[in-house]
């Protein structure tokens, strides 16, 4: 935020209508690449109809009123706890698996390899 813009808000004494995702998770405490998590579990509601790729707005009161349900911050938590749980598991399997390039042969396989210089001859 400008610095014109929290002096304004300041002098106003309140917060502005509608956040941006960062703002957002300042207001729950949480980090930035997590609110895409919570959109996608439905505890947030962007304001109107975004695009995928487009800049999420929230509203501040919804935010607010969802700040005071204990039961809404468990449930955040907890959203928050399984989404990196399954994308570390995700990582850990990927870096596990060999690569696909890898050639294995079983142990009684006979591979031919020709001889570039024997073909031309």
């Amino acid at each position: 935020m400008k610095d014109d813009q929290h002096q304004f808000l300041r002098l106003l004494g309140q917060l502005p209508a509608r956040l941006t995702a960062e703002q957002a998770a300042w207001v729950l405490n949480c980090q930035v690449h997590d609110v895409p998590a919570l959109v996608a579990a439905r505890l947030l509601k962007p304001l109107g109809n975004p695009p995928a790729n487009g800049i999420k707005f929230f509203c501040t009161a919804d935010l607010l009123e969802s700040t005071k349900d204990r039961n809404w911050l468990v449930r955040m938590s907890a959203t928050i706890y399984q989404h990196w749980q399954k994308k570390n598991a995700r990582n850990k399997d990927e870096a596990v698996r060999p690569p696909l390039s890898t050639l294995s042969f079983s142990p009684g396989e006979k591979t031919r390899v020709s001889d570039p210089a024997s073909a031309s001859g």
